[in-house]
């Protein structure tokens, strides 16, 4: 069979949610061509050929940037038959099938797609797969995608799946509908084997995209050891949930150790009464105390934040901005993580709060998310202020010290007087969902 599968962004990284569906899809004789549509172009003549096209869909950006393509391959093959898969597809089912999308694989969805390919009814739930090593023949060169900073230097970095969906059941999360607490690992050696040929594409930097890289920490030491053992001057990055990087702080200097540069933590508040109505895990002394400790271990630590919540008021976004400066984390925090504002995908257990309900205007279906707004105007176009400033910094090329400042002026009404200091080891891709 001729199988187009699809990537329209992956937050600057060649796409595992192609190479490693190839892999399996190659296995079982079938001809793939992959395209990731962040770096090239549109592959008309592959989809008038083919028999079945599947997008991936990991996220909300990526998802509204395939809902257009899927009436281009409509027009263009009206025989192929049209999947769409990953996270996002069962949250927006019912849109995407009005669109013409006839299949709708979730999160473990490698096997479904060859058993599509056969024309065989998908399973029925998260299967427990055993993974095959990633086939990237045929995607773009490493060199093309985002790039790890650390001061004057520019490393071109590869990105695997240690493994995937989350124990947790935070509310905001999109991870959670399709998981629901679940979570499945790629078995060592395939891990293993998908750095080592990234490394012999030029990687000198890996990116473990897990949710939670700690899910198993025994698993991803294991890994990450491995690899520091064969690979002694790679280095990596992995996202881990503060309530793990406090329950297992004694692993953090192996970490350190093993060539990890920065650890991504979606801290998300600073307010207490909002972590737990958000079931985080963690609280803002957690948060504090994590800090400290990567501080101590001489590790950075890059949280994130929902900076615009449905119960963010001026004084709690000022606080979330003190709390950033005393931890001496500003130059830590990417910008946009000061002006992101909570989405509310279909599925979200962010529903099921009453007081959210009173907020909610109604599901957009182009923007493929709830529309709330704050009980004050004034702090929806705070919002909006704060998003397109730090926008307009990002464009004229500011540092993040130098953003931070500005947006210190718009909530402070006074002047910060900060150093610009040299920035932690960073990806150059600013955004997150």
């Amino acid at each position: 069979m001729q199988i187009v599968l699809i990537s329209t962004y992956d937050m600057g990284r060649q796409p595992f949610g192609l190479a490693s569906p190839a892999a399996w899809l190659r296995a079982a004789g079938h001809s793939v061509v992959c395209a990731d549509l962040s770096v090239s172009q549109f592959p008309a003549a592959a989809v008038r050929d083919a028999e079945l096209v599947a997008f991936h869909l990991p996220m909300h950006t990526a998802t509204r940037m395939t809902a257009p393509l899927i009436g281009r391959v409509r027009t263009q093959n009206p025989r192929a038959r049209i999947c769409c898969y990953g996270l996002y597809a069962p949250l927006n089912e019912e849109y995407l099938q009005g669109l013409g999308v006839e299949f709708i694989l979730g999160g473990e969805f490698e096997a479904d797609l060859v058993r599509l390919a056969a024309d065989e009814a998908a399973s029925t739930g998260l299967e427990k797969l055993d993974f095959k090593q990633p086939d990237r023949a045929g995607l773009p060169e490493l060199s093309r995608y985002a790039k790890l900073r650390v001061l004057d230097e520019v490393r071109t970095v590869g990105y695997t799946e240690a493994s995937r969906g989350c124990k947790h059941l935070c509310r905001h999360c999109p991870v959670v509908p399709a998981y629901r607490g679940a979570f499945r690992v790629v078995q060592r050696d395939v891990v293993l084997a998908d750095i080592r040929q990234q490394v012999a594409a030029g990687a000198s930097h890996i990116t473990f995209g897990d949710p939670d890289f700690w899910n198993g920490p025994t698993h991803a030491m294991r890994i990450v050891e491995a690899m520091h053992a064969e690979f002694p001057a790679l280095t990596f990055d992995a996202t881990i949930k503060i309530e793990h990087l406090k329950r297992h702080a004694d692993l953090v200097p192996s970490l350190r150790d093993a060539g990890c540069l920065f650890v991504t933590s979606a801290v998300e508040s600073v307010d207490d009464d909002v972590l737990l109505k958000l079931d985080k895990g963690h609280t803002r002394a957690d948060f504090i105390a994590v800090a400290e400790a990567f501080r101590v271990a001489g590790l950075a630590l890059a949280p994130t934040f929902i900076a615009f919540l449905p119960w963010t008021t001026r004084g709690s976004y000022a606080d979330l901005l003190r709390v950033i400066r005393s931890l001496d984390l500003v130059p830590n925090v990417s910008p946009v993580q000061l002006a992101l504002r909570l989405l509310i995908p279909s599925g979200s257990r962010m529903l099921e709060l009453e007081e959210i309900s009173t907020l909610v205007t109604g599901f957009d279906p182009e923007a493929l998310t709830y529309r709330w707004r704050y009980p004050d105007p004034e702090m929806d176009e705070f919002a909006v202020r704060i998003f397109r400033q730090v926008g307009a910094a990002q464009k004229a090329g500011l540092s993040r010290t130098e953003t931070f400042a500005l947006v210190w002026r718009e909530t402070m009404h006074e002047e910060l007087d900060l150093v610009d200091r040299a920035a932690i080891p960073y990806l150059n891709e600013p955004w997150y969902c």
